[in-house]
């Protein structure tokens, strides 16, 4: 880089070379309207509800469920969609003419594709093909492109590439996911459930129960429980075919495995944005369980939940169990990350289901009979 040399004596002349033109700010007045866009977006998207259904099998456990369907984009990851634009921007590698790429399962390239549009970026979703066809429906009603492998697995080499090919920006949710949201507020997801949960008889919940994709939500809720000195203990649910609970279980972030059947939870291998060491315990969740808790709970909500709600709600029940069981009573937080209607081709069908050799039925009953009598939440 050329030196920039300047005259000693300021008023002694200011002929040609002797001040160098100072360059422009490249596409910072882009950035600006960039984020503005994005503040907009935020400001115009009210808070989630906080719902709070009613079990008589469970006195004493007051349970709360942070609907985060509602978004936009009608899922959790629309937080984390926003969040990953405005880290990007601001570090200066999203411009105006910026290709983005992302490796996805599906909600977030939804979410991703909905700020691309409105950013008038040209976005790639890299995903398996065995994503729902609602999914990538609305990935290309928002204007995305999709980009299929085979296997889950092949989405980050394949993204990656693809962000080369194009000199464009590779998002990258399950590396930037925990350092792109701010933890400590700025409404995170965290912030929001503690303050809509002032005025409750128990405002402070014994436990938040969520479950891993990237790992992100995780990292946020553990870090500001911390932050704020609460006493609440986070629980991570897992799912059959996901490194997460081994890699938790045995300190080991070399763990992989064959991948996940609940869409856009649990992972192959140990994602970087994936900490374990703010998780306070973990719950293997078999697939049966998640998609039957799935089912039991859309019925009392009267509209369908998505498969990793099913996941986070199983695993809410079995926390709760485990507190009656030893007398203790208080509140209870979960997340509806989606709406069921994106599945209605494989958990909410009968003949995916058998395909899939999976039998919800013994699991819907145990549930049934927990939420209404107490006990425990699994098939006698």
């Amino acid at each position: 880089m050329p030196s920039l040399s300047f005259p000693a004596d300021p008023g002694a002349g200011s002929g040609p070379g002797l001040l160098p033109a100072l360059p422009e700010c490249r596409d910072r007045a882009w950035a600006r309207q960039a984020v503005a866009v994005l503040s907009g977006d935020s400001h115009r998207s009210a808070d989630t509800h906080l719902l709070k259904p009613i079990f008589p099998g469970l006195p004493g456990i007051s349970v709360y469920l942070k609907d985060e369907s509602t978004h936009p984009t009608g899922s959790l990851k629309h937080r984390l969609a926003r969040s990953l634009f405005l880290y990007g921007i601001c570090n200066g590698r999203i411009r105006r003419d910026t290709v983005l790429v992302e490796a996805s399962s599906g909600s977030t390239a939804v979410s991703e594709a909905y700020f691309a549009r409105l950013l008038g970026l040209r976005f790639i979703a890299v995903m398996a093909r065995s994503t729902s066809p609602s999914k990538i429906e609305a990935i290309t009603s928002f204007g995305g492109e999709c980009s299929f492998v085979e296997h889950t697995g092949e989405v980050y080499e394949v993204a990656a590439r693809l962000a080369a090919k194009h000199g464009g920006y590779y998002l990258d949710q399950f590396t930037h996911a925990e350092r792109a949201t701010d933890w400590r507020g700025n409404n995170n997801i965290a912030d929001s459930i503690f303050r809509q949960m002032e005025g409750e008889e128990a405002p402070v919940p014994e436990w938040i129960v969520t479950s891993a994709g990237t790992g992100g939500t995780a990292a946020t809720l553990g870090r500001y429980i911390r932050y704020r000195g609460f006493r609440t203990r986070l629980c991570v649910a897992d799912v059959e075919g996901s490194a997460f609970y081994d890699a938790w279980a045995t300190g080991r972030d070399d763990t992989e495995a064959p991948g996940s059947r609940i869409e856009g939870i649990g992972r192959p291998r140990v994602e970087p944005s994936f900490i374990p060491s703010v998780i306070d315990h973990m719950i293997r969740v078999p697939d049966a369980a998640s998609i039957a808790a799935a089912h039991v709970l859309s019925d009392r909500l009267f509209r369908r939940v998505g498969g990793s709600t099913g996941t986070n709600f199983f695993a809410l029940c079995c926390v709760a169990a485990a507190m009656m069981a030893e007398g203790q009573g208080g509140s209870l937080v979960t997340l509806i990350c989606d709406s069921g209607d994106r599945y209605a081709d494989s958990y909410y069908n009968p003949e995916w289901l058998a395909r899939e050799d999976i039998d919800i039925a013994p699991w819907r009953a145990a549930l049934e009979r927990f939420l209404d009598h107490g006990g425990t939440p699994f098939p006698e």
